[in-house]
């Protein structure tokens, strides 16, 4: 019980979703016909150095799909265009600036 207590201590440190994970996999690749996945598994234990399970890999590439974010092309994946271009921000409000005399003021007083 102590080892199980001790993992459950110690999540991994890399949490991030395995399709986030997918797709940062396809942007480098950026194999213009889709990566396959011995490809895609290769990239993720050489650059990110995480193994992710046959199962779990398989229900995140078909929730990309049904999603939208990745294209199945035989036995490869690619990214959608809608994903290759990420969500574009807000821009954000100018800031004031303040005036010199203001500034002048507070600093003879």
């Amino acid at each position: 019980t102590s080892k199980n207590k001790k993992q459950r201590e110690n999540p991994t440190p890399f949490n991030m979703a395995t399709i986030g994970l997918v797709k940062e996999c396809l942007l480098a690749l950026k194999d213009r016909t889709g990566s396959s996945l011995p490809a895609i598994n290769k990239w993720l234990e050489n650059e990110k150095k995480v193994t992710i399970k046959k199962h779990v890999m398989r229900a995140a590439l078909k929730k990309g799909v049904e999603a939208g974010t990745l294209i199945p092309v035989k036995a490869s994946y690619k990214l959608s265009p809608e994903a290759k271009n990420p969500p574009k921000k807000k821009a954000a409000a100018p800031k004031k600036k303040k005036d010199a005399a203001t500034k002048k003021k507070a600093a003879a007083t």
